[in-house]
């Protein structure tokens, strides 16, 4: 009896094993594209860029 007490307690304590999510591995995928584009358009544009606005009087 003590036996399949502690073969039981065993099973309950093992922790189950998950499942890995396609749609995890999608949206790691998606935040990294994202990611290179902007790091992309910050080199491209560089640190001196400006964009100056028109003056108010300047606009018809």
């Amino acid at each position: 009896m003590a036996d399949t007490s502690i073969t039981k307690a065993r099973t309950l304590l093992t922790p189950a094993t998950a499942r890995p999510s396609p749609y995890a591995a999608l949206g790691a995928a998606a935040l990294a594209a994202t990611a290179a584009v902007l790091m992309a358009g910050v080199m491209v544009l560089g640190p001196g860029v400006r964009f100056d606005e028109t003056a108010i009087s300047a606009r018809p």
